[in-house]
């Protein structure tokens, strides 16, 4: 009797529905059936499964290790771009597993490849930052990178409705930690709790190293940006996640 194959549409289905433990379960059973054929997508089932685990304040860091390990591993069999690709999402995930030598491993590894490979621009950017000075800035730095899909918002709650009626585009979200009406790290759990793959980007004046921002990279973020910055810093941001989500759609 042949067996059946684990449904990833299925398990998506259950952790729409927040049934984490029937999520996690097949979730891991896909990572497993999978990891030697197809490791990327392994990987982002294991990325997934420790959001099951999140969600039940549960410890999720063998799970993101384990992801680390298969696009560490992934990358090396690739070039350029899809080695950077891989080599920046491994180092999300053992960043996110707090194992900071291995994420600056994967990271430095990364520079060793370079992005042949151009984006087409297809998805929006949104802002959301209470400093009318601090957007203008962030927007010329994106206009001067030739984006122009770029919606902005000055509180948190609207940034959430922005960012809601466009989480089906993919959207890059560029989130102030404060922000006068509900703090960004707020804002960034209930977007991660609808879309557990949402990309977004802190931008705050906060250090790394404070309990706040170090609590909000570990629920799933992207990238992190202090204040003051630069326009390289936010083109590297973007870079990041261009290049996870191009991995993504392999």
């Amino acid at each position: 009797m042949a067996t059946k194959k684990p449904d990833f549409d299925l398990a998506l289905m259950h952790l729409r529905n927040n049934q984490n433990m029937a999520a996690y379960n097949m979730l891991t059973s896909i990572a497993d059936s999978i990891k030697k054929s197809d490791p990327v997508k392994a990987a982002l089932s294991l990325i997934l499964a420790s959001e099951c685990k999140n969600r039940q304040n549960k410890d999720s860091s063998n799970e993101a290790i384990e992801a680390g390990k298969l696009f560490f591993a992934h990358a090396k069999k690739e070039k350029n771009y899809a080695a950077k690709s891989a080599f920046l999402c491994a180092a999300k995930c053992f960043l996110k597993a707090g194992k900071y030598d291995n994420a600056k491993d994967a990271f430095e590894k990364s520079k060793e490849h370079s992005l042949e490979e151009t984006v087409s621009e297809t998805r929006p950017i949104i802002i959301v930052d209470d400093s009318k000075a601090i957007v203008l800035k962030i927007e010329g730095y994106l206009n001067n990178l030739g984006h122009t899909n770029i919606h902005s918002y000055y509180t948190g709650n609207d940034g959430l409705a922005g960012c809601k009626k466009m989480l089906k585009s993919n959207p890059i979200i560029l989130l102030d930690m404060s922000l006068p009406d509900t703090n960004g790290d707020i804002i960034a759990n209930k977007i991660l709790s609808e879309k557990p793959d949402a990309q977004i980007i802190l931008i705050t004046a906060d250090e790394k190293t404070t309990k706040r921002v170090k609590d909000t990279i570990s629920s799933g973020v992207l990238a992190f940006i202090q204040k003051p910055f630069t326009i390289k810093e936010i083109k590297d941001a973007l870079a990041t996640a261009e290049s996870e989500f191009s991995l993504s759609k392999k």
